[in-house]
């Protein structure tokens, strides 16, 4: 897991519509960048849909939000309209932004082990530094939990 204070890997990726978007783009800004597993599964849509339902608090505070996961491009386009989701979607089929920000790890369920992403947010500041990471988030609170943190940095 990164750390608080390290700098954020750059990386850039395919948003929902093919165009290439780099970390770079939002210099000066705060970015809260979540990693989630896939597309259309029960925790990801209640983690995707709290993000959109937050969205506006997002928007007040200037923060950009973006979504990661090893979905196609298309996979993220029909989970975005059909969840209706204001904010980018990348696909990392390479898992060149998951491992970089070192997501990509061993899982347990029903006793069987394989690699996957596990749901891990992390906030980046203005200068492109980590904040504040947040490993194992819960889906239905993870977008509420960064609004109270950004309200109690004021």
């Amino acid at each position: 897991m990164l750390e608080v204070g390290q700098k954020a890997p750059a990386f850039s990726l395919q948003d929902k519509n093919g165009n290439l978007v780099s970390l770079s783009d939002f210099a000066g800004k705060k970015v809260v960048l979540y990693f989630y597993p896939k597309d259309n599964t029960p925790g990801c849509t209640r983690q995707a849909c709290a993000f959109a339902q937050n969205y506006d608090g997002f928007k007040q505070e200037d923060v950009v939000v973006i979504g990661i996961s090893k979905d196609s491009v298309a996979s993220h386009l029909k989970f975005a309209e059909k969840f209706d989701l204001p904010f980018i979607l990348l696909s990392d089929p390479e898992l060149q932004a998951i491992q970089a920000y070192d997501v990509w790890q061993e899982k347990k369920l029903y006793g069987k082990v394989s690699m996957g992403v596990v749901r891990t947010t992390y906030i980046i500041d203005q200068s492109g530094n980590i904040e504040l990471v947040m490993p194992k988030v819960k889906p239905d609170t993870n977008a509420s939990d960064i609004l109270d943190y950004l309200a109690k940095g004021k």
